[in-house]
């Protein structure tokens, strides 16, 4: 085959994978007014407890999904610490759900970090699963309703402003 024409095959390739991924992001994102259900979880904390997403309702809660071993997690810990600060006093809750890793090892890297929300542990990442977690870290914002409100790899890309200008 001459090099035309494979570039036209690839140029064709690539619109046709493009339309196919702007067909699927239509019908698997929901709209602007249809806030997707964020999934309720049972998990126990590092101190043994266990914790109920749904528990929170009528509160918002920001979810933290990180690894200890995660480069990139402990390098947003410092914001999401920052963001604790501003807004926990205003009836935002906090998680920081570790994935796949166990309980001690958790609690050592919270305490040696200083987490001042609650940790959870899910040891075999269920929860993650269900959430779709595909790289840590992953920060999902939950509205009061229960409902998810953003999802970024970025704890600053969260659309907390507008979660409380809208409301307080």
């Amino acid at each position: 085959m001459s090099k035309k024409i494979l570039l036209v095959l690839a140029i064709l390739l690539v619109c046709f994978l493009f339309a196919l991924s702007l067909g699927q992001c239509k019908s698997d994102t929901p709209s602007k007014q249809e806030k997707a259900e964020a999934p309720d979880f049972s998990l126990y904390d590092i101190q043994g407890k266990i914790f109920k997403l749904s528990s929170q309702r009528g509160n918002p809660v920001v979810m933290f999904f990180g690894t200890t071993w995660c480069p990139a997690c402990r390098g947003e810990m410092p914001f999401y610490k920052d963001l604790y600060k501003k807004y926990a006093g205003r009836g935002l809750k906090f998680l920081y759900v570790d994935i796949n890793e166990s309980t001690e090892r958790v609690a050592r890297f919270a305490k040696e970090n200083s987490f001042p929300y609650r940790v959870l542990v899910d040891s075999d990442g269920s929860v993650a699963n269900d959430y779709s977690i595909i790289g840590v870290p992953t920060v999902i914002l939950v509205d009061e309703k229960g409902k998810v409100l953003g999802v970024s790899h970025r704890v600053s890309d969260l659309p907390l402003n507008n979660l409380f200008t809208a409301k307080r």
